[in-house]
């Protein structure tokens, strides 16, 4: 083990947490609204079980209170409430929409589309990542992407979905501020420069190895949760050796990217204690396989009601930014659940009609 971690444990929501914390029995959650009342502790030496907060060793105090700290604010966006990154693929062969927004004319009004039904911010890729798809060359992938790229980054905050260093530079030149890559800089010895030298952010993902070809062909995990969360720590301190300050950092579990179904849910339900990094958090199931085998629902545009629950889940567990294909669904249940958990009805910009 590279670290000493943290887990929090027992979370709060709303009122109870509140309450909670008024009365000196729950700390936030990375700057709140959540709260938790208990960690575990992993490490040499850490006492077995989970422990009430009054409970933690003195050495084990400075790790608690890590928990506590909210992220700095990332890539200029909003903060405060969970964000919503609609997905625009580029490509003809993406597990789920693979083909829909391949004509560049398409893609670009899918993201505008997405940005009126309340999107925060856009991914944008050429290349599918999907268990055992095949790569495309950098000059392909930088084809499809750059004209819907510097169209959308006119109206939005946009992120370049790309492994590749050439086209994360091209792609930040078109107006892209966030570079997100599945290998979390590992797949191009050039990308972890090109980012440090510009102004952009950079989201890291877990991912066993760096080819999706072959990432669910050894899957094994003694503690799939920490060994992610360690991970992550780790190439956080990597990048910002290499001049990317951490502010200009998220990171993100890769769920399905060498996981499998016991392990995606082992980690979303252990989501937070990736709040010890002091990152805001990247979360992507979308019409995942694992929502399909949960639901028996075999084609992934139909997973919607599973991937809004898994969603939440994610959000009650301290994600900032939910990577997601159905935006309009998906912030509208945020938009619900934050009214549930506060008591009282977010302002609204449509008039509804009453029924």
């Amino acid at each position: 083990m590279s670290a000493i971690r943290v887990e929090p444990l027992a979370l709060l929501h709303g009122r109870a947490a509140g309450l909670a914390r008024e009365a000196d029995l729950a700390l936030p959650l990375a700057g709140g609204p959540a709260a938790f009342t208990m960690v575990r502790l992993h490490g040499p030496d850490a006492p077995d079980g989970p422990l009430a907060l009054a409970d933690v060793p003195t050495a084990w105090q400075a790790g608690v209170m890590a928990l506590t700290e909210a992220p700095q604010p990332f890539a200029g966006l909003p903060t405060g409430r969970p964000l919503v990154m609609g997905v625009v693929n580029v490509t003809p062969d993406s597990f789920s929409d693979g083909g829909r927004h391949f004509d560049p004319g398409a893609a670009v009004a899918a993201g505008h589309a997405m940005l009126e039904a309340g999107a925060d911010l856009l991914d944008i890729g050429g290349e599918s990542t999907r268990p055992g798809a095949a790569p495309v060359t950098a000059e392909e992938e930088q084809q499809r992407i750059l004209p819907v790229l510097r169209e959308l980054a006119k109206a939005a905050t946009v992120s370049v979905d790309s492994r590749n260093a050439t086209t994360m530079r091209a792609a930040i030149e078109a107006g892209a501020e966030i570079v997100n890559d599945v290998t979390a800089l590992r797949h191009d010895p050039d990308a972890a420069r090109v980012v440090a030298e510009s102004e952009a952010a950079v989201v890291l993902m877990h991912m066993l190895g760096t080819d999706p070809r072959t990432m669910q062909d050894a899957i094994r995990y003694d503690d799939v949760a920490l060994e992610v969360a360690e991970f992550l720590a780790g190439r956080v301190a990597w990048a910002e050796a290499q001049g990317i300050p951490r502010a200009r950092i998220a990171v993100d579990p890769g769920i399905g990217f060498g996981k499998r179904m016991a392990e995606n849910l082992a980690v979303i339900e252990r989501l937070p204690i990736l709040a010890g990094i002091g990152c805001p958090v990247v979360f992507g199931a979308s019409r995942k396989r694992f929502i399909g085998e949960l639901s028996g629902v075999a084609t992934a545009d139909r997973r919607l009601a599973g991937s809004i629950a898994v969603a939440l889940a994610a959000a009650e567990r301290g994600a900032a930014i939910l990577r997601v294909h159905d935006v309009a669904e998906t912030v509208q249940a945020l938009r619900v659940r934050a009214a549930c958990e506060a008591g009282a009805p977010p302002p609204v910009d449509a008039e509804v009609e009453e029924e």
